[in-house]
This record gives structure tokens, C-alpha cells and sequence, in this order.
């Protein structure tokens, strides 16, 4: 569980993005519609390169040719950073990913990824089992129904990690207000 609920800055956390692949996008049916979950992860990417938060990306099944690589407007947020490849839907049971967290030396992670029922919550509650504090980013995930999503939204915060959206996180961590006149600002 998240002990301190104090102030999140850059210089605490790492961001870790999890599938944002083509594939995953299709599918999702939950509240948030991708287009939006896309705009909201390139917010996240956005402000943590401009933060220098590190990140962590991951993708699941490229080599294998089940999926293609990260949504190309993703990944020219992340320009430099290699995904992660795996063939588990938990990217902490991953032998390359839990090590590739373990480096960037914080133990604060901001976490995005779809599904919110597979891959985010698999790997937000084994970072939490790691001793990490996890804050999720409710509008930048999305789920195969409604159902699914927010059960995992409620499986999520009951296990201990915080729930944030896009915005409040990118204001969070900067010290900024990113929303002007009711539209978000990115720089």
C-alpha cells in the first residue's frame, strides 16, 4: 500500500507504459474511448521526457508476430526509448521488464497500459507485492468492456495503488496546471 500520499514529483517517480499497441487499441469498450487513452499516455510521455522521469515501456507478443510494435504516435514521445518485448501478460514476471524498473532507481511508479484487467493490473499488483507505491492513470488505460475495466479500476485501488487521471497526474509531479480553458495544454 502507498504509505506517504504526500506530493509526487519527477524526481520520485518512473513511468511505466505497458502494450500501448495497435491490437490493444481496437478493443477497448470501456469509458474512456481510445482516441482519448491515446491523447492521454502521450500526455504522460510528453511530461515525463520534459521532466526527466525515466521511463519503462513494454510491448507483448512482437517477436513472436502476434502484435506490432508501440501506436507510432506513442513512440515518437518516447523517442530513444526501447520497449521491452515479452511473451507474459504480467510484465513483472518478465526477466528483462522487473529489472529494467529495478535500474531506474525509483520506487514510485506511474503506470498506464492495456488492458486495465490484464496487463496493468497484473503488473501494478506485483509492483506493489515489490514494495513499490503505484499511482495508475485511470484515463490513459482502457479495458475489452466496461465491466472489465472498472472491475480492475476497483481491484486496483482495493490492493493499494492510487488511481490519478492524465492531467492531475502531469499537474502533480510538475507543479504545473495543465489545463487552460478547459482544453489541455501540451506544450
Amino acid at each position: 500500500m502507498t504509505n506517504d500520499l504526500g506530493v509526487w514529483t519527477a524526481e520520485d517517480c518512473a513511468l511505466v507504459l505497458i502494450d500501448y499497441q495497435n491490437e490493444m487499441f481496437e478493443v477497448i469498450r470501456s469509458e474512456t474511448p481510445a482516441d482519448l487513452v491515446e491523447l492521454h499516455v502521450r500526455l504522460l510521455a510528453r511530461t515525463a521526457r520534459a521532466y526527466g522521469m525515466p521511463i519503462v515501456l513494454s510491448t507483448v507478443g512482437v517477436t513472436f508476430g502476434f502484435n506490432r510494435p508501440t501506436l507510432l504516435s506513442v513512440l515518437c514521445e518516447l523517442d530513444g526509448i526501447e520497449p521491452i518485448d515479452r511473451s507474459s501478460m504480467n510484465a513483472f514476471e518478465d526477466e528483462a521488464f522487473r529489472p529494467a524498473v529495478r535500474a531506474r532507481g525509483r520506487r514510485r511508479l506511474i503506470t498506464g497500459g492495456l488492458h486495465t484487467e490484464i496487463c496493468l493490473t497484473f503488473a501494478t499488483v506485483a509492483a506493489l507485492k515489490d514494495g513499490y507505491d503505484v499511482l495508475y492513470v485511470a484515463d490513459a488505460v482502457g479495458g475489452r468492456s466496461q465491466v472489465a475495466h472498472r472491475t480492475a479500476i476497483e481491484r486496483l485501488a482495493y490492493a493499494g495503488a492510487v488511481p490519478t487521471t492524465a492531467s492531475d497526474e502531469s499537474s502533480y509531479v510538475t507543479g504545473i496546471d495543465l489545463v487552460v480553458d478547459g482544453g489541455m495544454k501540451v506544450w
